[in-house]
């Protein structure tokens, strides 16, 4: 899984040739650390069609504002450095699997 911060954000999500989902997370998130496994599961799963990379929102809280978080765990996802569509909470991989394959369709 990859730590994005503000030194490889271009590199890794800006710049990307798919499209990136951003899990927005702090460590003090009781729903964040339930997303943490559901989100690598779901990563392995769409491997070369979707990076999945993470945003400590306490170590990167300048990145987090220009996403404008404010309720985390939140995965934007986002396609040529554009967010496309995000998803606020947590939900089990079923669900999130099917939250995600509703927004690549219409990518």
């Amino acid at each position: 899984m990859i730590e994005v911060n503000k030194e490889n954000y271009d590199r890794e999500i800006v710049q990307s040739r798919i499209p990136v989902i951003i899990d927005f997370w702090a460590e003090w998130c009781g729903p964040c650390r339930m997303m943490g496994p559901v989100f690598e599961e779901l990563g392995s799963e769409y491997e070369g069609r979707l990076k999945f990379v993470k945003i400590n929102t306490e170590e990167s809280p300048e990145i987090a504002g220009r996403f404008e978080i404010h309720g985390i765990p939140c995965l934007v996802l986002v396609k040529n450095g554009k967010e496309i569509d995000r998803i606020v909470g947590f939900a089990p991989a079923s669900i999130m699997r099917d939250k995600i394959e509703n927004i690549l369709s219409k990518i």
